[in-house]
């Protein structure tokens, strides 16, 4: 009999995890408070690289370039089997001033990423995109295709103090979830689900907030990018707008503060959406982690539940990446990249920041 894996969150994180495990001959169920794919993994803008790259740590690097390169099959895979389009493109990203030149071109050389220097912006033309919410709707559909079992709209409680082995993960209408193994992929809510066992866990929910418009199909047709700011063209001509980086607990209102900040932002990068109506305005909560650097290990404190979260702004473009990387430690395979950079944080490490 196979074993049986609980997965907790069903982001792109936790879809993907679960996604590794059934492909590892596991009997998967994958639970989530809401609908799979309408938390973080919905709102975010679904660009396939790390913003500013030179500006984080080889960890955070090593995980979203190797997400990265993965999402050309995975999509392909997607359309296929499941005939939802996840509309990865290569669209290319356009930064703008201002950034260090002979440092964005020196990591870019390090790091095999093609990379010039056009009318003072670095244009980086193999960088792609995801249209998040196709991307979830084809994973969902996806994952029951490969006999995932899928729970939404359970609510978990806080695990025991009582450490050592879990035998079940219970919810909060007493009912109880028996596995084998556990996996945490609940993003901002992790550390709620983990109670007291969260433990010296840094994570903390940041919330984003975006801007939609549509103009006419190619208008804008690279991404772009501006001092924490960025412009995402669709096929279709939708374009968004985003985002904030705000530190205000599991508040996921919608500000008109933001909406003008984010409306100036997006005229500046692009006249053309000065008189353009703003056709949707939303927010999610991202993970927040310090220096961007998810958790991808073992618990402490329990032989069988393990922890694959905190990945902040980039967990659609780590997704693919991380979930080989908790598959493989589960498994006891040889991981393609050495994990002890997503240890289970020690005592005393400080707590997740707006910085980025």
């Amino acid at each position: 009999m196979n074993s049986r894996a609980l997965v907790v969150g069903g982001g792109v994180v936790g879809c993907l995890t679960a996604l590794a495990l059934a492909e590892r001959g596991w009997q998967v169920t994958l639970a989530d408070q809401g609908r799979v794919g309408e938390e973080s993994s919905w709102a975010g803008g679904g660009i396939l690289f790390p913003l500013l790259p030179w500006n984080y740590s080889e960890s955070v690097n090593r995980l979203a370039l190797a997400g990265a390169a993965r999402y050309p099959a995975l999509c392909q895979q997607l359309l296929q089997e499941t005939g939802i389009d996840p509309q990865y493109q290569v669209s290319g990203l356009r930064i703008l001033p201002k950034f260090d030149t002979d440092t964005a071109l020196l990591w870019c050389q390090l790091h095999n990423v093609t990379a010039e220097i056009k009318n003072q912006s670095l244009w980086l033309p193999q960088v792609a995109q995801a249209r998040n919410p196709r991307l979830m709707q084809a994973l969902r559909a996806f994952l029951l295709k490969r006999g995932v079992e899928i729970l939404e709209h359970i609510t978990l409680a806080p695990l025991p103090t009582k450490n050592g082995h879990l035998s079940a993960w219970q919810s909060l209408d007493g009912r109880r979830f028996e596995a084998d193994a556990f996996v945490l992929t609940a993003g901002a809510w992790s550390s709620n689900l983990l109670g007291a066992q969260a433990l010296s866990l840094p994570f903390k929910p940041m919330r984003g907030q975006m801007l939609l418009y549509k103009l006419a199909p190619d208008v804008l047709q690279n991404m772009l990018y501006c001092e924490d700011f960025y412009l995402i063209p669709r096929r279709d001509g939708y374009i968004l707008a985003g985002s904030t980086v705000e530190d205000v607990g599991f508040d996921k209102t919608t500000t008109a503060e933001a909406a003008r900040h984010l409306a100036v932002r997006a005229a500046e990068l692009l006249p053309a959406l000065i008189k353009a109506p703003i056709i949707k305005h939303w927010s999610g909560l991202r993970p927040g982690s310090p220096d961007n650097v998810p958790v991808i290990a073992r618990h402490p404190q329990f032989d069988n539940l393990y922890i694959n979260t905190g990945h902040f702004r980039y967990g659609v473009t780590m997704a693919p990446a991380s979930a080989q990387l908790l598959g493989a430690l589960i498994a006891g395979e040889k991981p393609f990249a050495d994990v002890s950079a997503y240890a289970f944080p020690q005592q005393g490490v400080a707590s997740a920041s707006s910085s980025v």
